[in-house]
């Protein structure tokens, strides 16, 4: 049996138009009016848009760090994108020292099987380079559907790589068929600067933007550009934060480079005022790259009117306040960093973005599904709603008002860092594959249901 979504206004990156969706066997087979065959259920969408399901293309589930785990695994934090609206999620799957990259991601594997309410896929995150990993890269693309790679230019000392391991991971990725991502910041400075704080005794919260500045992330993200150059292969900067570092993006982009931006809403929506608040809440907002001064969010939304940003993902890293980032009260170096946000990335960018009108509808598409799934070997089965395409769809009520809160949030973690935010429109219907997972905002799945997605390899 067929189900038919009847009445809402589907919602590409290119056009808005009317038009019922038939779903059978997990695709959606038939646009159009009239598609509705005998037998066949129908679903009344009547006011609302049908987006395809949302792609989050930066998230950490049961992640080790700072000497504990993230609070959402693969079973909380996928629940809590369903209900967002995102259905398919890419994590970051970490070889550690000592590991291949076989092994690394099969430790994913083990925490995602069997967990996981949503579609996933896994970027590899390398950390030990060497030359047996430089030929694993090929395998993982062509055996594994892993075609992007993470690597940190931070976290001297335990993650950070240096620029010949990401010139030899360039030329790799080119010849693999490969996407490099890359978290630019420079560590060398950093950990300088976060030497001399702690030298001087200033060890509170709101030292912590004063060590990571954006000269720091502007440095990085200009010697990332130079090093994917002279290797002429693609590269993508995630996080960005500032005007500086999409300043360097832009005149990159400008000159033909293979250059690609994500930021997330905390930098579009958050500032840096919030590291001064006092009975130690600004530790909520310790993240790095961190947040920046206001000014800087008007860049961003900028950026994204004039495309120089494709994409916006959460960097989902989720600790509690309580006993995790807690373990920085005396230090602000050993706060876990790391916020939630993999619920309310969709519901954050319609309500400060779309209905203020700084982005359209069909923006909001790219930015939040199609252009992950073009850039990270998706598209078209996921990122858009088209006959043959996975049945993935949102169906969201633009007339929901809603309040963000710690109290009402799926996801596993002790706040939220837009408690008491305003939320425009709601997820009031969610399709996995054609299957019925989120009912009138909802959980309506008793199991996980996400499969693992092998990707294809990069393309331009």
């Amino acid at each position: 049996m067929a189900i038919v979504l009847s009445g809402g206004q589907i919602v590409t990156a290119l056009e808005t138009y009317e038009a019922d969706v038939r779903i059978e066997d997990e695709k959606i087979v038939a646009l159009g009016k009239n598609i509705r065959q005998a037998q066949d259920k129908v679903l009344d969408v009547d006011g609302c848009f049908l987006f395809p399901g949302g792609i989050d293309p930066h998230t950490h589930f049961d992640l080790p760090s700072a000497g504990t785990v993230t609070a959402d695994d693969f079973a909380s934090g996928t629940k809590a994108a369903l209900l967002g609206g995102t259905t398919t999620i890419i994590d970051f799957a970490t070889q550690f020292k000592g590991e291949s990259l076989h092994q690394g991601l099969a430790n994913w594997h083990a925490k995602a099987q069997g967990k996981s309410y949503a579609d996933y896929g896994f970027h590899m995150a390398i950390t030990d380079w060497n030359d047996a990993v430089a030929q694993e890269m090929q395998k993982l693309v062509q055996e594994e559907g892993v075609s992007s790679f993470k690597f940190y230019m931070a976290y001297k000392g335990s993650l950070q790589v240096d620029d010949g391991v990401l010139l030899q991971a360039f030329r790799e990725s080119k010849r693999s068929g490969a996407l490099l991502c890359l978290h630019c910041e420079n560590g060398d400075i950093i950990a300088e600067l976060v030497k001399e704080a702690h030298d001087e005794g200033k060890l509170e919260t709101s030292f912590h933007p004063h060590t990571r500045p954006i000269l720091a992330e502007r440095e990085a993200t200009s010697r990332a550009i130079a090093l994917a150059e002279l290797a002429q292969a693609p590269v993508y900067i995630v996080h960005l934060t500032s005007g500086e570092a999409l300043q360097v993006v832009t005149q990159a982009k400008r000159r033909g480079l293979n250059v690609y931006a994500e930021t997330c809403p905390q930098y579009l929506l958050l500032d840096e005022s919030v590291y001064d608040l006092p009975e130690f809440e600004g530790a909520k907002y310790v993240i790095s790259p961190p947040l920046r001064a206001k000014e800087n969010q008007d860049a961003l939304w900028q950026g994204i009117k004039d495309h120089w940003i494709e994409t916006v993902a959460t960097d989902h890293c989720s600790f509690n306040f309580q006993g995790q980032k807690e373990l920085g009260r005396e230090d602000f170096s050993k706060i876990p960093n790391g916020m939630p946000g993999v619920e309310t990335r969709l519901a954050l960018l319609y309500t400060y973005g779309v209905v203020p009108g700084k982005i359209s509808l069909q923006e909001f598409v790219n930015l939040t599904s199609t252009h992950a799934a073009q850039l990270f070997g998706l598209y078209p089965r996921k990122g858009v709603i088209a006959v043959g395409s996975d049945a993935d769809i949102v169906v969201w009520d633009p007339g929901i008002r809603a309040v963000i809160s710690a109290q009402t949030q799926a996801q596993q973690v002790d706040y939220s860092p837009y408690e008491g935010f305003t939320q425009i429109g709601q997820a009031r219907h969610v399709f996995l594959r054609g299957q019925h997972v989120v009912s009138e905002g909802q959980m309506n799945s008793e199991y996980p249901q996400g499969k693992y997605l092998y990707r294809d390899a990069f393309s331009t």
